[in-house]
């Protein structure tokens, strides 16, 4: 049985990858680029940066700055309209996931029309959109290199999974110096957001020796850097290897698919405005612990990988140690439990079946080593509390 991979065309990785995008452009004979971003990425000067990367080769670049994080059905036809008023042949998204995720929805509404709704999973895009280099600022979404964006109906509160060869970037420049000035919380929540990542797709039931390579590759890098990074934001290997890390694990996903914990995230994220990362990071420990009696070789792969366990240790220990360090983790990058981040009580309760069906209906926990029911999955939303 063989696996399709699918990747951006062109991938530039280390130190100033970012200031390749001229060239990036003139490969791909465009000459008209939009630059889809957020407001914080002006302030930083990022934006400047490209722009001033683009002059040295004669090109200039407009701007849509009005991405916004979890980004919405109405943020996304903002950036339609403004890709549709301008004669653009090719988009530079810069940011974290949220303009990331928006450019791969503008790409493709605005060449083909419609709605977002009509692009939700089930539904398979592979049409292609305006070419798209994404210049990723954070280390966790791995959105640079995904065949996926999430879109928030905000009329519904439903965040729709949109999958499809269309919404992978033609090339990503992935520079781990933008992300030297992510705030602690930042950090943690993306970091851990590329760590399940890794986990999800390495016990996914659509895993692939190609995916189990990357996967691991990135555990191997989030261990002992995450918590650097954290701790010292200036700390340059840890950034690096973070950065490497991501996109690793953005492959991997890419290519098998996240579970379980990504399937109950989206709701909460949703419902409450959770950052997706911060969800996945309070989700993470009761999922993992639910899911090893169906894995447990695998989840101690993840273990060892880590290096939260030896490869002395068999594999009930080394899943004894799994957990501890995922919690520990938590601890350390100071997650916060769903009443510490404020959600009312009685809302969350009143609404975790709902959340439930909407997991259950994303299809990602059916990737997931051991398939939940809605009370299963209510009673891991519980836990959060």
């Amino acid at each position: 049985m063989s696996t399709q991979i699918i990747l951006p065309r062109t991938m530039q990785i280390g130190h100033n990858a970012s200031q390749e995008v001229s060239k990036v452009l003139n490969s791909l004979g465009c000459n008209r680029p939009l630059i889809i971003t957020d407001k914080m990425m002006v302030k930083l000067g990022y934006v400047d940066k490209v722009k001033e990367s683009l002059s040295e080769s004669h090109l200039s670049a407009d701007v849509f700055d009005d991405t916004v994080p979890e980004p919405t059905v109405a943020s996304i036809q903002a950036g339609v309209k403004k890709a549709r008023e301008g004669d653009y042949d090719s988009i530079i998204a810069l940011g974290g996931g949220s303009p990331i995720d928006s450019a791969k929805a503008i790409s493709i509404l605005s060449r083909h029309g419609g709605e977002m709704r009509d692009y939700k999973f089930p539904r398979i895009v592979n049409e292609s959109g305006l070419p798209i280099i994404a210049i990723p600022t954070t280390a966790g979404t791995g959105s640079e290199v995904t065949r996926f964006t999430i879109i928030t109906d905000e009329v519904t509160s439903e965040k729709m999974l949109c999958v499809g060869m269309g919404f992978m970037p033609i090339a990503a420049l992935v520079d781990y110096s933008l992300t030297l000035s992510l705030p602690q919380r930042t950090t943690a929540d993306t970091g851990i957001d590329a760590l399940t990542h890794a986990i999800e797709s390495y016990v996914s039931k659509k895993a692939s020796p190609y995916s189990d390579s990357q996967a691991l590759s990135a555990m191997r890098l989030f261990g002992p850097n995450l918590r650097r990074a954290y701790d010292d934001g200036s700390d340059q290997q840890a950034r690096e290897a973070m950065m490497l890390g991501a996109t690793l694990a953005g492959i991997a996903f890419s290519n098998a698919s996240v579970a379980l914990v990504h399937g109950m995230s989206r709701p909460i994220g949703a419902a409450f405005h959770v950052p997706h990362g911060l969800s996945n990071a309070m989700l993470l420990p009761s999922v993992t612990k639910f899911s090893i009696p169906a894995a447990i070789g695998r989840y101690a792969d993840c273990a060892r990988a880590m290096g939260a366990a030896s490869y002395q240790d068999n594999d009930e220990v080394a899943n004894d140690k799994l957990l501890d360090e995922l919690e520990a983790l938590n601890h350390d990058l100071n997650v916060p439990t769903a009443q510490e981040f404020g959600i009312n009580k009685q809302e969350f309760f009143d609404l975790m079946p709902t959340m439930a069906e909407q997991a259950l209906a994303s299809g990602s926990p059916g990737n997931n080593p051991r398939v939940p029911t809605i009370d299963e999955m209510v009673e891991i939303y519980a836990q959060l509390w």
